[in-house]
């Protein structure tokens, strides 16, 4: 009875492995991406903010590792010192990590936040919980630092409405061929947002274009770039017809090297992430934009992420790069090999 009781107090949902996967997967590229990036940060501001994300990062591989081994998973491969190469020329300016740390912590407080949701195992929600928390003191560390730096974009404001109001017509038709009403708080966060975090997919992968080696890599990437960057633009310019400001861009901020300091398969699984990322928050942004012009665009670039996705997906396989989440028991290949 004793046995029975340590095994399922062990044992892990699916949610749970998935969440406990991803994370490890995530973390051990962020391992890679942090340690090239504190042999290239001049700024002895910004380098303290790199020191933790590694910091966070390496606590997080171990203790997953617990909690798959003592559950009898595997743990991933993920990524090693062979996916990095640390003595890489300077690919990124000292703003652009600062930058690169801002969006992925807000990636890792969201996907810790569902996690915390999606796990029964009341440890599991305890690390989860405590990885928002250090996650969000680090995020508030970024945003503190970042305030002072020249390229900060601060969210639009808008005035305080005077009195209560309430809609008068859906205006389906005239949000796609006539005059628009004015963006709402919540379309206007969702847009520059979305504005923001897709340039800097576009950035990042106009950078990992300069250094891939593999051709169809190189490809996917400069394809990406034009995707990315023509749905930023997209969402620019609808927060320009009210006449608010967009997110800064960041191409500048990529050096002319051309020695990578990642592997191509690191690049292409960033890239997945981002993408898989990017479909959850335009999908997340539907649901709170009401304008019909602005819906229709959330669609559209929706489709681009998803293009964009089945290529990564396609790349990966190809190069056996695709590590296998673990799968649910295969009763039809068992039944077919009984009848044998």
């Amino acid at each position: 009875m004793g046995i029975f009781r340590k095994l399922k107090t062990n044992s892990l949902t699916a949610a749970e492995v998935s969440a406990l996967w991803f994370q490890y997967q995530g973390d051990s590229m962020a391992i890679c991406v942090y340690k090239y990036f504190l042999n290239i940060v001049e700024n002895k501001e910004i380098k303290p903010i790199l020191e933790l994300s590694l910091q966070l990062a390496e606590s997080h591989i171990t203790k997953i590792s617990e909690f798959l081994k003592s559950a009898n998973f595997q743990v991933p491969i993920g990524f090693t010192k062979n996916d990095v190469n640390v003595s890489a020329p300077r690919l990124f300016s000292d703003q652009f990590l600062l930058f690169y740390s801002y969006i992925m912590t807000i990636h890792g407080v969201n996907a810790y936040s569902l996690a915390i949701t999606n796990s029964e195992r009341s440890d599991i929600q305890d690390y989860f919980t405590e990885c928002t928390l250090s996650s969000k003191e680090l995020f508030q560390k970024i945003v503190t630092l970042a305030k002072n730096q020249p390229k900060y974009s601060s969210f639009p404001t808008i005035p305080s409405p005077h009195g209560t109001k309430f809609m008068e017509t859906t205006g389906i038709i005239s949000d796609l061929i006539g005059d628009k009403r004015p963006l709402n708080s919540s379309e206007i966060s969702t847009l520059f947002f979305n504005s923001k975090k897709t340039g800097f997919i576009s950035s990042l992968s106009l950078g990992f274009s300069q250094v891939a080696k593999m051709e169809d890599v190189r490809n996917f990437m400069l394809k990406n770039v034009k995707l990315a960057g023509k749905d930023a633009e997209s969402f620019d310019s609808i927060l320009r017809q009210d006449n608010l400001p967009i997110p800064e861009k960041w191409d500048a901020e990529i050096t002319e090297s051309t020695e990578s300091p990642f592997s191509d398969k690191l690049m292409m699984f960033h890239a997945a992430l981002l993408v898989n990322a990017a479909l959850s928050y335009y999908g997340a942004s539907l649901g709170s934009s009401f304008r019909s012009d602005i819906l229709v665009n959330y669609l559209k670039v929706f489709t681009h992420a998803t293009e964009a996705g089945a290529i990564c997906y396609n790349v990966m396989v190809k190069h056996g790069w695709f590590e296998k989440l673990p799968e649910a028991i295969d009763r039809k290949f068992l039944a077919k090999n009984l009848k044998k």
